[in-house]
């Protein structure tokens, strides 16, 4: 079986606010006695809104050494590449030395740097969909940053660096700041959302008490409406202590769109370890509106991974975990034969982009694939 966000020599790892009323209000454990609605201050936009840009943490030497820098810089070559035709690409670099190196590589691949902009923060390590800045709307349709807490998955990994990485970017693009740490530990890959009112995670990584001890369901939804937009939620519990990140959601399912769930068949849910009463509901869930969602699966890798470099993994790699761009949709594969299976599956959803596979073996080896490093901006 898998043990994702596990290394074997380091640990690493992934509409304008309005207030609701009427039928479609909010009412939590908290405010149940007073009866009044939880108010929408932000909403998040879905992933495959129209962006600006995207956001990827180059990998570096400085906490893991030169061996995992360098097996992953081919994967983040790949995607510079494959979304600057299409949008902005945000690129954090350790600092100016890593911009330099990042620069050279760029031009021996003859990449334009048109569409490339280069920031130069310290981070702890890549994954900038659980660090990064969350970016939502006002109800006058302004992007704001979300700055939600990040204490390294439970404080299992360094992330004093990238717990600061939501700030730098809110100052140096004088966007409004939400400095959200003391309300919620929260990584963006323990959420999804349909763009319709809809959240899907698991209890394993939000209701945790490395994450938010004490933290009741009722208030987490309250803190979701309010700075997600959020009123209708599909709860699974997750698994804690899994991996490092106690069961992401975006592993096993996403929302293609307003009316689609993707995610596994379920007996490759059951090989990815996600519970059997976690499965009955994911089938069973509906959106705002009580209606079910549609489902599209894509399959397990036909093999356990092995990467570029011949490490075998003992568990087989996941589709789920791809990205929605302007143009394009970065698919995490990994020199199997299911490969194109799922990639043919996604184009299919997606028939205005572009499918990209992106090779991810060797970041696999270290928990994650194409969602969990990249964070969008939206236009």
């Amino acid at each position: 079986m898998k043990s994702l966000y596990v290394l074997p020599f380091f640990v690493t790892l992934c509409y304008s606010g309005v207030e609701i009323s009427g039928p479609t209000a909010l009412f939590t454990e908290e405010n149940a006695a007073d009866k009044k609605p939880v108010q929408v201050l932000y909403t998040m936009p879905e992933e495959g809104m129209p962006h600006e840009g995207t956001w990827l943490q180059w990998p570096h030497q400085y906490q893991y050494g030169e061996a995992y820098r360098d097996r992953l810089d081919d994967a983040w070559i790949e995607m510079t590449h494959a979304l600057s035709d299409g949008e902005k690409v945000h690129l954090i670099v350790y600092d100016e030395e890593e911009e330099e190196r990042v620069r050279e590589m760029l031009a021996e691949d003859k990449i334009s740097l048109k569409n490339i902009d280069f920031k130069i923060y310290k981070t702890d390590d890549v994954w900038v969909r659980d660090n990064g800045p969350i970016y939502a709307k006002d109800n006058k349709g302004n992007l704001v940053i979300e700055d939600w807490g990040f204490n390294g998955w439970g404080k299992k990994a360094e992330f004093e660096n990238c717990d600061e990485i939501p700030e730098r970017i809110a100052n140096d693009q004088h966007k409004k700041y939400l400095d959200l740490n003391e309300v919620m530990i929260n990584e963006g890959g323990a959420v999804e959302i349909d763009g319709n009112g809809t959240m899907m995670a698991t209890k394993s990584a939000i209701l945790n008490k490395n994450r938010n001890p004490g933290m009741s369901q009722a208030k987490a939804q309250e803190i979701f409406t309010r700075y997600y937009g959020v009123t209708n939620f599909i709860w699974l519990e997750g698994k804690a202590g899994l991996e490092i990140t106690d069961m992401h959601i975006d592993g096993f399912a996403r929302f293609g769109d307003k009316n689609t769930i993707v995610t596994m068949s379920p007996d490759d849910l059951l090989e990815w370890q996600v519970p059997q009463n976690d499965i009955n509901k994911l089938y069973q869930s509906t959106n705002k509106n009580k209606k079910k969602y549609n489902f599209v699966k894509l399959p397990l890798t036909s093999e356990n991974v092995t990467t570029a470099y011949g490490k075998k993994l003992d568990y087989p790699g996941s589709y789920v975990n791809y990205y929605i761009a302007n143009n394009v949709v970065l698919v995490p594969n990994y020199k199997d034969r299911n490969d194109a299976v799922a990639n043919a599956i996604i184009q299919k959803l997606y028939p205005n982009r572009e499918v990209v596979g992106i090779d991810v073996r060797n970041l696999y080896a270290n928990g994650g694939m194409i969602h969990c490093v990249t964070q969008q901006q939206p236009r």
